[in-house]
């Protein structure tokens, strides 16, 4: 129901105030206050109200709050202004005003300031030189383009020279045995034997892994990588510990190395050879 006033209305002040209560407590905005009971004059609207805490539906979410939170958490872990403001990117005055409240930082050695002031802006540094790389190596990666058969075949025959077995005058293996570590490499791999039209039988598996390392759970992630049963792996070669040797290849990541041999390969390898010798004739001309 709407109210209307004489002239004098704001003269009747505790009769409005106890309307405008009323209403707050209803659940009303100021906007809808000012309207029902016409109530244009803000500061006479705002005493109308006075000790009545807005309804819930009014209250805005603050862009800030997860910002002040955490200001409040760095300032308890003894953070300075300036520290605070490095790690969260606001305004000292803004920090001011949500960690006022809290106890002052103990004055640390201003050498010890400085060394941590130094890492915010190498960590700083840092990630900005990496987000350099990866922009450098996502748009290297769409340069490629569509892969060819012909690329694909060059490509897998200077890989299986570097990385495969070769024959030697004083060995003669003319065998096609792969070794590598890394998944994208075998991937390749295969995709090229595949084109030479290897058959998937022919295919014979082993992993070769250090003796500390999860041998189980690097057969089935390589199986898995192939898609073969992980039955079908041959015996698992395992290196020794050699105590003097500090290893950088440890950790969940560390899965050994897959080796892949092509049964009846003696032909293929003369081809392969012949193929890295045909490409090494073609260097000289373009070293001209």
């Amino acid at each position: 129901m709407r109210v209307t006033h004489a002239p004098g209305k704001y003269a009747d002040f505790e009769g409005l105030r106890e309307q405008a209560i009323a209403l707050r407590r209803a659940g009303h905005s100021l906007r809808q206050i000012r309207d029902e009971l016409k109530i244009y004059n803000n500061d006479i609207l705002n005493q109308l109200v006075k000790g009545e805490p807005p309804p819930a539906w009014t209250k805005r979410p603050r862009a800030k709050d997860d910002l002040r939170e955490k200001a409040r958490e760095l300032r308890l872990q003894g953070r300075t202004y300036d520290q605070i403001q490095v790690e969260l990117g606001c305004s000292k005055s803004s920090i001011s005003l949500w960690v006022r409240d809290l106890p002052k930082p103990e004055r640390r050695d201003p050498t010890e300031q400085a060394k941590l002031a130094a890492r915010k802006r190498w960590e700083h540094e840092l990630a900005i030189r990496d987000e350099k790389r990866q922009r450098t190596k996502s748009k290297a990666a769409q340069e490629i383009g569509e892969m060819s058969d012909r690329d694909l075949f060059m490509t897998g025959v200077a890989l299986y020279w570097a990385e495969g077995t070769k024959d030697k005058p004083y060995a003669r293996r003319e065998n096609v045995i792969f070794v590598n570590s890394d998944p994208g490499v075998i991937q390749l791999y295969l995709a090229w034997l595949r084109l030479l039209g290897v058959e998937r039988e022919r295919l014979q598996y082993r992993v070769m892994i250090h003796m500390t390392a999860d041998v189980e759970g690097a057969k089935h992630y390589w199986a898995n990588l192939v898609d073969v049963d992980v039955s079908t792996f041959q015996k698992t070669t395992i290196k020794k510990h050699n105590p003097k040797t500090v290893r950088k290849n440890v950790g969940e990541s560390y899965r050994g190395c897959l080796v892949i041999r092509v049964s009846r390969g003696a032909e293929l390898y003369r081809q392969i050879e012949g193929w890295w010798r045909g490409m090494v004739a073609q260097a000289p001309a373009r070293l001209g």
